[in-house]
């Protein structure tokens, strides 16, 4: 159960990255966002699909 977890959870940072990456943001917010999500997976995950996916 707990790599299934895992596997959700990478799969969702990689939408999360992905979807950083091609958002209309400036650099600066792009790489902050970045490095939340790399360090912080799940918290990260979840800021900023609730507070940074604004479009």
């Amino acid at each position: 159960m707990g790599g299934l977890i895992g596997l959700l959870i990478l799969v969702l940072d990689i939408i999360a990255i992905v979807s950083i990456v091609k958002s209309s943001a400036d650099t600066g917010k792009k790489i902050l966002w970045l490095l939340l999500v790399i360090f912080l997976p799940v918290i990260g995950m979840i800021l900023y699909f609730v507070l940074g996916n604004k479009k």
